[in-house]
């Protein structure tokens, strides 16, 4: 077979088309359309095959890029997709969501001169490519075996943790406090990043694979209604693995941060994704609305903002555009769609009677980068301003809850935000048997950290049953 692959000089770097601005901040449709066959395997074959892949080094699950690229390229799909499902139990929920411009193909050795390979979309592409063709099969372990383990939290971490397991051939019992599996790739992402039936599509898959889940269901000091008792948790499976996320919002202690209308960024998503529509404290229709916070998750809410019909949506965050946490495609997708990005400006109060008017900010100056490499921020005396707002959303991030007071167990260990405390190399708690992983025991992370933690989790929890 001729050579496919090293076309980067020949033909250009095409991402998947994206809809127009004014057509796509209509609707909660997927901004971006999927790849045709023929784009796939075009771009696939713009890969350098280089001898070192720093797309995949950078890559925090290891994928192996090159080789499915170069699978891709010459039409063997189906062993892409099992190349690709090898290290990745949702590789097209990542090449959705997962901001390559920061990982894989920021990486790329051919960027600059030539522009990255569109890795996520080829990556979206094998996997939706598979599912159609009937390629994605159920998990069928050689052979079962008796021990369960019981997974908290139905995310992206618990279910890639239960993927593996069930390849092992444990049976896997997944609780949530919701009514659908997916955590925040469900309540927290909107669709117009990925779309909801593809999570259903992977929940499915699980439970035709073996995995029983149990919704709505919270776990707690005692059992009841609705509840299940972390030491009757422990009593029902032989071990247990806590990936519950975090969802205690950060607050920012600002005068006025009590008014009507001030409303924290999950709450504000997971309300505008109910069936019903959102409710009317929750829209921003008509409103002038200001996002806090430069993150993805503040990205989420002001692109929500625009397809609510807002009235104006701006985003203030303290640091410049190149400082900032969130995805540069994500950054531009929301300037084509109107949003104003005030840069180098933090909050100083919100201003209203009973509801809030206006926001009072403050102009930064950046300093000497910080430990992480980031530029340390300071407030420009006398640099006060006020902006109009109807609605004010506070997207500053995730803390984890204090499970060891609401599970009645002080013998789980945490650190001093909260976090779950494990031993690095396994996984296991301060308890036997008890495992953790995700954003849990790291803190807020991206979606492909969570997969991974889950992966190695389940090989630990593995080889502890094994043991046992």
């Amino acid at each position: 077979m001729s050579n496919v692959m090293l076309k980067f000089i020949s033909l250009d770097q095409h991402q998947p088309d994206k809809r127009p601005a004014e057509e796509r901040s209509q609707d909660f449709l997927e901004t971006y359309r999927r790849f045709s066959d023929e784009q796939a395997k075009t771009q696939a074959s713009r890969c350098s095959q280089c001898g070192v892949p720093f797309c995949s080094t950078k890559c925090p699950l290891s994928n192996y890029i090159p080789d499915w690229l170069k699978l891709t390229a010459e039409n063997r799909l189906d062993e892409a997709y099992a190349l690709s499902s090898e290290t990745n139990s949702f590789p097209e929920i990542c090449g959705r969501i997962c901001p390559q411009d920061r990982l894989c193909e920021g990486s790329c050795v051919i960027e600059p001169g030539f522009k990255s390979v569109t890795i996520g979309a080829v990556e979206a592409y094998i996997t939706d490519h598979a599912f159609e063709q009937g390629l994605v099969k159920p998990v069928v372990p050689v052979k079962e075996l008796l021990p369960s383990v019981g997974i908290v939290g139905a995310g992206p971490c618990g279910m890639a943790a239960a993927v593996v397991l069930r390849q092992k051939g444990y049976q896997v019992h997944i609780y949530d406090r919701y009514d659908r599996a997916g955590g925040l790739l469900t309540y927290g992402i909107p669709t117009f990043k990925l779309e909801k039936s593809i999570v259903t599509r992977r929940q499915k898959w699980l439970e035709e694979s073996g995995v029983v889940f149990h919704f709505n269901t919270n776990i707690s000091d005692k059992s009841g209604e609705g509840t299940i008792a972390f030491s009757d948790l422990r009593q029902r499976h032989d071990a247990v693995f806590i990936a519950t996320g975090v969802y205690q919002r950060k607050e920012v202690k600002l005068l006025g941060t009590q008014l009507n209308g001030v409303v924290q960024a999950l709450d504000y998503l997971m309300n505008s994704q109910q069936e019903s529509g959102p409710s009317a404290s929750m829209n921003a229709k008509g409103k002038n609305v200001v996002v806090v916070g430069g993150g993805d998750t503040a990205m989420d809410c002001l692109r929500t903002a625009i397809r609510q019909g807002a009235k104006s949506v701006k985003c203030l965050y303290r640091r410049d555009k190149a400082n900032m946490p969130g995805s540069m495609r994500e950054v531009k997708n929301a300037e084509e769609e109107g949003v104003e990005f005030i840069w180098q400006a933090a909050p100083e109060a919100f201003i209203g009677a009973e509801h809030v008017e206006a926001i009072r900010a403050l102009r930064t100056e950046l300093g000497l980068p910080d430990a992480g490499g980031r530029q340390s921020v300071k407030i420009i005396d006398n640099s006060q301003f006020t902006l109009p707002a109807d609605m004010v959303i506070k997207a500053l991030g995730f803390d984890p809850e204090p499970l060891s007071e609401l599970w009645g167990d002080p013998t789980l260990q945490t650190s001093r935000s909260g976090a779950i405390s494990v031993d690095r190399k396994n996984f296991m708690t301060s308890i036997e048997g008890v495992f953790a992983g995700g954003d849990i025991v790291r803190g807020a992370s991206l979606v492909v950290w969570a997969v991974r933690d889950g992966q190695d989790a389940a090989l630990q929890i593995a080889q502890w049953l094994s043991k046992k």
